[in-house]
């Protein structure tokens, strides 16, 4: 027996409710399960290709798996070292930036070191604290980071997920198919065709964004001898992920790390100014037209709002995951307005009364 459109409506309404509690009740444990649906689904045009070539889907997934092994293993042998020895060297250096800035605002604010001041006792308990304390607050960091992400279960979970789903990626797809409503087969089809093209665009093209922005700021500002410039040029073009974050983040950090190194020297702080702004100009009018276009189809209000909404959701998972479910909520949206326009609650029937008439 068919369900009628309002059991319909019940039924997959009381899904996506079930759906997103247990996104909200789940938060970051998603977190290596969602990276490996976005690996698998990255590279599966891949796999299609070595199946394409004569590979069967097994052999073409072990051969990715053992590519990307390599690949990351010799960027770990390559990167873990430099950015042990940069963050120690931050620690190590974050007294002699705050002495520094004792120094500048001395120079132009004299009356706020007169003896006893609240500033400079301020700034003396932070420079005593910094010293004493340096190793051990990031240590307390480092292990925070560690507790929020689970990296250990993240570096083993994530691969294996995306080896699996890659592996199963076409027959997942098949049966899901065979799931939908018969009556309503092409629609949910079509749909389905459209969120891909809004995924495809995002997920491949920014992942691809992502590793350019990130190579470039590390070598930009590793070449003009930025101290700690590897591990801001990364984090800034990883967290490009994020709409804006990563841009701000990095912009800030590496800017003000330039202010301190190059005090003396505006030339360099200019330098590093003009790494970042190369950079936006780069992602906003070639990379991100290029490689992502506007498959996301979202006003940057919404998109903030989507980013402020799901980080308040699900934390750095959901800021990760807002601007694909978004532009796929967008699809959806698309599709009921177009219902809406040419269902009768908007024409109405005078159209058809003028008709007869006629």
């Amino acid at each position: 027996m068919a369900l009628s459109a309002n059991e319909q409506v019940r039924y997959w309404g009381i899904g996506a409710v079930v759906l997103l509690l247990a996104m909200w009740m789940m938060g970051n444990v998603l977190l290596p399960f969602i990276t490996g649906m976005a690996i698998a689904y990255f590279l599966d045009p891949v796999a299609d290709r070595l199946e394409a070539a004569g590979l069967s889907r097994s052999v073409a997934t072990t051969v990715i798996t053992l590519v990307a092994v390599v690949v990351i293993l010799i960027l770990l042998i390559v990167l873990i070292p430099l950015l042990v020895r940069q963050t120690a060297g931050f620690v190590s250096a974050l007294p002699e930036y705050v002495s520094q800035l004792q120094t500048f605002i001395r120079g132009r604010f004299p009356d706020a070191f007169k003896e006893g001041s609240a500033v400079l006792q301020g700034l003396s308990s932070v420079i005593e604290f910094v010293r004493s304390k340096g190793g051990d607050l990031a240590n307390a960091l480092l292990a925070s980071a560690f507790t929020i992400v689970d990296v250990a279960i993240f570096m083993v979970v994530a691969p294996v997920v995306a080896f699996y789903m890659l592996l199963d990626w076409d027959r997942m797809i098949a049966t899901i198919d065979s799931w939908i409503p018969r009556d309503h087969l092409e629609t949910i089809r079509d749909l389905a065709r459209q969120v891909d093209n809004v995924l495809a665009g995002f997920v491949r093209g920014q992942m691809t964004v992502c590793s350019i922005l990130g190579a470039f700021y590390a070598i930009a500002l590793m070449i003009v001898g930025l101290q700690f410039g590897v591990v801001v040029g990364l984090i800034a073009g990883l967290l490009t992920f994020i709409p804006y974050v990563g841009s701000i983040i990095g912009g800030l950090l590496s800017i003000g790390l330039a202010l301190f190194q190059f005090w003396d020297d505006p030339i360099w702080i200019g330098a590093v100014v003009l790494i970042f702004v190369i950079g936006q100009m780069l992602e906003g009018n070639f990379l991100t037209p290029k490689l992502v276009g506007r498959s996301v189809g979202l006003h940057p209000v919404w998109l903030m709002f989507a980013l402020s909404a799901f980080g308040s959701f699900m934390g750095f998972t959901g800021m990760l995951i807002a601007v694909p479910v978004a532009a796929m909520l967008g699809v959806f949206f698309r599709f009921g307005v177009g219902q809406y326009l040419d269902g009768r609650l908007y024409t109405g029937t005078a159209g058809k009364e003028d008709g007869a008439d006629g």
